[in-house]
């Protein structure tokens, strides 16, 4: 099991650039509500620690998982987010339903990454039980909903730095106020 030895709720903020001028959208599936809007908490929690204002979060609902793709997809088109956060929950059961909804939302999420400029962080748990999915929502394995936080800060920042041409040294996210040109890095003043 992938989470198994991991805390999802685990970050350190001041690695992170700042989330306080991008605009965060969220999309998040009615089905599950017990633990979508966990998900939905263990995110929201996180990006104001980071920094995210709230009128700069924007929420709508979906009835399930299949649709988070049509709502990220109108989302995109009529807000202008820098980020979205598809939240949602499949619960394996008896028939193949499971089956062709995690394989259709992961698609489409993955679709709509590939076609537009926003990126979408897939936060969409797909697990055998109930209780698997209480445990990544809050539970003992922390909040998926706090990671597609972090991944989306991250996503925004890294959208914003290669829109304006800076390259990036390694991999190494730069702290917030901060910009890197060329080989060197300029430190920005508030």
């Amino acid at each position: 099991m992938a989470t198994a030895n991991k805390n999802l709720s685990v970050y350190d903020k001041n690695k992170l650039p700042s989330a306080k001028d991008f605009r965060f959208g969220f999309v998040v599936s009615e089905w599950n509500d017990h633990i979508t809007e966990g998900l939905f908490s263990g995110a929201i929690e996180a990006l104001l620690d980071c920094g995210a204002l709230e009128g700069n979060i924007i929420r709508w609902n979906v009835p399930g998982s299949l649709e988070l793709v049509y709502g990220s997809k109108k989302m995109i088109e009529t807000q202008k987010p820098d980020v979205i956060i598809a939240i949602g929950c499949v619960i394996k059961g008896e028939t193949m339903h499971f089956d062709f909804v995690c394989d259709g939302v992961t698609q489409g999420i993955k679709d709509l990454n590939v076609a537009t400029d926003i990126p979408v962080i897939f936060c969409v748990l797909t697990d055998n039980t109930e209780r698997q999915s209480i445990e990544r929502s809050g539970g003992i394995h922390g909040n998926k909903g706090t990671e597609a936080a972090i991944a989306a800060i991250k996503m925004a920042y890294l959208r914003q730095q290669a829109n304006m041409g800076y390259q990036f040294q390694g991999q190494n996210l730069l702290t917030a106020n901060q910009i890197q040109i060329g080989d060197g890095t300029l430190k920005l003043e508030e």
